[in-house]
């Protein structure tokens, strides 16, 4: 067990390091802005009652990019079944935007207040009588001075916190204080670092990492059995290869869905090339729709009151078999709870995991240089 809502089991190839033990607790002494947002004291940069103000609205769009959207996506729809209000999540430029006529708040967040896309479609979007929360750095950007124009609520981006670390600072846990959860719950951080048990499988689990990156296996796949999970992984796509691409160094996270791609992919993962590295997720439902047993033929009755749940949870466990047969190395995560607790869990674990693979692998997991000159270029372009 990783935590009471999280089973974890690591790597076959465990590799202990004692530097690597050093590196987490300089990294937790660090008390950067990061690691503060995912921890009880963190102060967020907006008042109670703007919440208050918002949370009777039953529509909400959040317009946004990479680490400003994801993360709050990852919450809707991980957590939606406690979710009883409208998110709609504008994340890409698209020439068909959906223009509600119910009374909808716009977020719009960026961190620079700068992005091409988020300013393209909030341009395209917004109208003037319409509720606008802006979350952007506290200085005169495009959005702040937008902001100002609309006469709009602004929420100060934190400057010291990157979008893809930001989920549990005010850039999610505004959204989700609209959604109806509450904030402290996410923010396990206090209590994960006195758990030894927390601790030592992180220290392992990057230990093998570290390992596996040695043998020049580079891409990180996720097996994941969970299709409200799908953008918690796209959000970990994100942390791993912005923080990590760098120095002609990192690696590739690939997010493969199942059981859909056990017909397509799962081929190659097997018999393939072999300089991957695998994650298994899987997550318990517990009301889960059931095989209708009138209708099923004698030849499947093994599948008589099994639930969907079942039937998913016995594929991957067969997976799992498959891969230690032929020596395919594999971490496994399975969720019990699903709740802002559990989540706030996984959050901190990925984020200490990433931070401390930038550290081991001496690259500054905090900055993006390369995308960056897209950016200047794309503006240069437009000019």
């Amino acid at each position: 067990m990783l935590t009471s809502g999280i089973s974890f089991v690591n790597f076959k190839k465990k590799n202990k390091s004692l530097k690597l033990r050093k590196n987490l607790k300089s990294i937790i002494n660090d008390k950067n802005e990061i690691l503060n947002s995912l921890s009880k004291n963190y102060k967020d940069s907006y008042k109670k009652n703007l919440i208050n103000k918002y949370k009777a609205f039953s529509n909400y769009r959040i317009i946004g990019m990479g680490g400003s959207i994801l993360g709050t996506r990852t919450i809707y729809e991980f957590l939606q079944h406690k979710i009883k209000k409208n998110f709609l999540f504008i994340d890409n430029l698209q020439n068909t935007l959906s223009q509600s006529k119910k009374k909808t708040v716009n977020i719009i967040v960026s961190k620079s207040g700068n992005t091409i896309e988020t300013i393209t479609n909030s341009n395209i979007i917004i109208k003037k009588n319409n509720r606008n929360i802006f979350v952007t750095e506290n200085k005169k950007n495009y959005l702040y001075r937008l902001a100002e124009n609309l006469k709009g609520e602004i929420v100060h981006h934190n400057n010291y916190i990157g979008g893809r670390y930001s989920v549990l600072s005010e850039v999610g846990m505004l959204p989700a204080e609209l959604m109806g959860l509450k904030s402290k719950n996410f923010r396990q951080f206090n209590s994960l670092i006195k758990n030894r048990r927390f601790l030592n499988s992180l220290i392992t689990n990057v230990g093998s990492i570290l390992y596996h990156i040695k043998k020049r296996k580079f891409n990180s796949i996720i097996i994941n059995y969970d299709e409200k999970s799908e953008s918690l992984f796209k959000w970990y796509q994100q942390l791993v290869a912005e923080s990590l691409g760098k120095k002609k160094k990192g690696l590739l996270p690939i997010v493969s869905n199942m059981p859909k791609d056990n017909h397509s992919v799962m081929q190659l993962y097997l018999d393939g090339f072999q300089n991957n590295f695998y994650t298994f997720f899987y997550v318990d439902e517990k009301k889960s729709n059931k095989i209708n047993n009138k209708i099923i033929l004698p030849s499947h009755k093994f599948l008589k009151n099994k639930s969907i749940s079942k039937i998913i949870y016995s594929q991957k466990k067969a997976s799992e078999n498959i891969f230690l047969k032929k020596n395919i190395p594999f971490r496994s995560f399975e969720i019990k709870k699903r709740d802002e607790k559990t989540l706030g869990e996984l959050f901190s674990f990925f984020i200490l995991e990433t931070i401390l693979l930038g550290k081991a692998l001496k690259l500054n997991p905090y900055d993006q240089p390369a995308v960056e000159l897209i950016k200047k270029e794309t503006k240069k372009i437009l000019t």
